[in-house]
């Protein structure tokens, strides 16, 4: 089957994620960690882009990114991942693929949909045991506590008492919508936007049903 096409398109929200080659540890101390972020920095001064959330956990990355002009997504993107391949095989005297191959990324629709992923983002770690609360993990936009890119607010601000909607648990349909968005490639909103937005972006693929339907899994799943 063909892959379901990328989105770049200025105008749009995308959560952007991408996991180590074979779910491997890429971030395996601190100082993996502290790069990335710089790169991340870097890569905006080379492209510029609007950092709206980010979360780096051992195998995988999660990003809320919204680009000023078509195409910056994917040029961002692209010199972020092969700078730090680049930087990591030479770092650790090794070869091969770092990463699981392309990055995935998905339109959100700019309102309560996106504060929803933006909660998905920055919980990550709490979700996967790694710390009591959200906002203690170094390598978050929710923490004050590592090395940071300059955040963008964003068209949807996360308002007051966020830390605390971080930590609250979420709910079965919010984990499900977002889940059903990485695993059909799809954009994430009502169901007007996400049918409108698939067809301006040439994503029609990815709001048809693909492959055996999913078991029942957990409410928060620890691996996404």
């Amino acid at each position: 089957m063909p892959r379901t096409a990328r989105a770049s398109a200025a105008g749009y929200c995308y959560h952007v994620l991408n996991r180590g080659n074979a779910r491997a540890t890429v971030f395996h101390k601190e100082g993996d960690y502290d790069a990335f972020l710089e790169m991340m920095a870097e890569a905006t001064l080379r492209v510029p882009m609007r950092i709206i959330a980010y979360c780096l956990m051992p195998n995988h990355f999660h990003l809320a990114l919204w680009p000023r002009d078509d195409g910056d997504l994917s040029r961002w993107m692209h010199w972020l991942l092969t700078t730090h391949v680049r930087r990591y095989l030479r770092h650790y005297h090794s070869t091969g693929h770092v990463w699981q191959g392309r990055f995935k990324a998905f339109p959100i629709q700019a309102d309560e949909h996106l504060r929803v992923v933006l909660r998905y983002i920055e919980r990550n770690p709490l979700r996967a045991d790694l710390v009591e609360r959200a906002e203690l993990w170094r390598w978050s936009s929710l923490s004050s506590l590592g090395p940071a890119p300059t955040l963008d607010p964003g068209p949807a601000p996360r308002g007051e008492g966020w830390i605390e909607d971080v930590n609250a648990l979420m709910t079965e349909a919010e984990c499900t919508t977002i889940r059903e968005s990485i695993r059909r490639d799809r954009p994430l909103g009502s169901e007007t936007w996400v049918r409108d937005t698939a067809k301006s972006l040439g994503l029609e693929a990815s709001l048809r049903d693909r492959g055996r339907p999913r078991r029942k899994s957990d409410l928060e799943p620890k691996n996404l």
